[in-house]
């Protein structure tokens, strides 16, 4: 094939416009591969969102975005990649969209297992080591990896092809990223025996039993490390304590829970394992800002939900 009968690489613009087609108005779309999301936001958010992200590769092609997790706050704009290494409860807003230019952000779900068999292919004598422990890794995306996201979003609208080659494309874009600077660090993800997959054990288990009191020396015993060890790895990781960490996703769930089943602060606080009313109410006003009927009382009334709109 000669250079001038070569298809030209899919630039952000490009990206942008196919997001838009598969996410015709606001909020995440799961497209028809499993695991591949477009994200429309027509607005910059008033108040901050509160959702766990999990382990997800995004490439934003229009607006901006910020997030905190923990005490780390950062935020990604058009033409960048941010990698979610591990689960994690985070706050965050839409801070430039609009109706005419709204924030559209294409997501992949990460799977370990699947970073794991490409990092094998990339890094067939063992990927370099990585002493960049972190929740989220940011970079600006190529040409190449713009053009792959591209590909796979216009294959979405195309069943016949898309069973075959999504697989395909979407590996595609991993390998490239882990062909990139952050490579070693996403490489992570796939290792059991790294920091990062030993923590993201851990979480599996407070997450599946947020509810319940955490042993710390039992989440360090799960993960063979010694109790120091692991909580200094797990804040490293996650930007918090794990105490910290258990604290979110109870909240979190408490405020979606008053939200949508229309439960009382006290049940709430019950239902996700609160012993005491006054601590429920105390850590509540301290995380989201106010009391959790003064809170869900000024969501109400200014039609706001706790939907996930991640990334």
């Amino acid at each position: 094939m000669t250079e001038k009968n070569q298809r030209p690489k899919a630039d952000i613009d490009t990206l942008a416009a196919l997001i838009s087609t598969h996410a015709p108005y606001d909020g995440s779309f799961e497209l028809r591969f499993p695991g591949i999301h477009a994200i429309r936001v027509s607005q910059p958010h008033k108040e901050l969102t509160h959702y766990t992200q999990q382990s997800c590769v995004c490439i934003v092609a229009q607006g901006v975005k910020t997030a905190t997790i923990g005490e780390e706050s950062f935020e990604y704009k058009v033409g960048q990649v941010a990698v979610y290494s591990i689960d994690v409860p985070l706050a965050a807003r839409v801070t430039r969209a609009s109706a005419a230019a709204p924030y559209l952000n294409f997501k992949i779900d990460l799977d370990a297992e699947k970073i794991r068999e490409l990092a094998l292919k990339v890094f067939p004598h063992g990927a370099p080591q990585s002493r960049e422990l972190g929740a989220v890794h940011l970079a600006d995306a190529d040409a190449d990896l713009i053009d792959a996201a591209s590909r796979l979003l216009d294959l979405m609208s195309k069943p016949s092809e898309a069973e075959i080659l999504a697989p395909l494309v979407r590996d595609e874009i991993l390998i490239r990223l882990l062909r990139t600077a952050i490579g070693p660090r996403i490489a992570e993800i796939g290792r059991v025996d790294s920091s990062v997959g030993r923590i993201a054990r851990a979480v599996s288990r407070l997450r599946e039993h947020f509810d319940d009191p955490v042993s710390i020396d039992d989440l360090a015993q799960l993960v063979n490390m010694s109790v120091t060890t692991f909580h200094r790895q797990f804040k490293a990781v996650t930007s918090m304590s794990p105490l910290q960490y258990q604290k979110a996703l109870r909240l979190q769930e408490a405020r979606r829970l008053m939200l949508t089943a229309a439960l009382d602060p006290g049940a709430a606080g019950r239902r996700v394992g609160y012993s005491s009313a006054s601590q429920f109410t105390r850590e509540y006003g301290r995380f989201f800002g106010n009391a959790p009927t003064r809170d869900i009382h000024r969501l109400r009334e200014h039609g706001i939900a706790e939907t996930e709109i991640s990334s």
